[in-house]
């Protein structure tokens, strides 16, 4: 049975672990130490098997605009599942435990940048965030609106933390 519970400050090594063996490479870790160094984390979320932590989801703050109005928004990233337990669900119910999070923090907004075939079934809108000026703005620049007074939005911008720039 999977367990989605807030990390706990023990859990980072195992949380390092699975970032390490989903992505191949520490860019995903090292986001996660800067962000946590630099007090940008909303939410840490892990998926836990047998006392084991397998997924990991991170939302951060971020500050963003809709028309001229400042708006509650965060960032979903990374997200992370080992390999051997990919493709079972357990990155989906991240992805859904991270947002029912967010709705809880009041947010209007969570943006991320991730595979439109993926993201989009958890409504994801890459037309939605174009609106929205950043860095990171593409093909796979995506936001869920919660907030659907948002959806009239005709300019904005979005800005992640710091710790996002820094990995370049």
């Amino acid at each position: 049975m999977t367990i989605y519970r807030p990390a706990r400050i023990d859990d980072a090594l195992e949380i390092a672990k699975v970032h390490r063996a989903a992505f191949g490479g520490e860019d995903e870790v090292k986001l996660v130490g800067m962000l946590e160094a630099c007090g940008d984390v909303a939410a840490s979320i892990v998926a836990e098997e047998d006392n084991r932590v397998v997924g990991h989801v991170m939302l951060s703050r971020m500050e963003a605009e809709a028309d001229g109005t400042t708006i509650e928004a965060l960032a979903l990233a990374p997200v992370a599942v080992l390999p051997e337990r990919q493709g079972v669900g357990i990155g989906g119910a991240l992805v859904r435990t991270a947002e029912a999070t967010a709705r809880q923090l009041g947010c209007q907004a969570i943006f991320l940048l991730g595979e439109p075939g993926y993201y989009g079934r958890f409504d994801y809108d890459v037309g939605a965030a174009r609106p929205f000026e950043s860095p990171y703005a593409g093909d796979y620049w995506q936001v869920l609106l919660i907030d659907g007074g948002l959806r009239e939005t005709r300019a904005g911008k979005a800005k992640h933390a710091r710790a996002f720039a820094a990995l370049g």
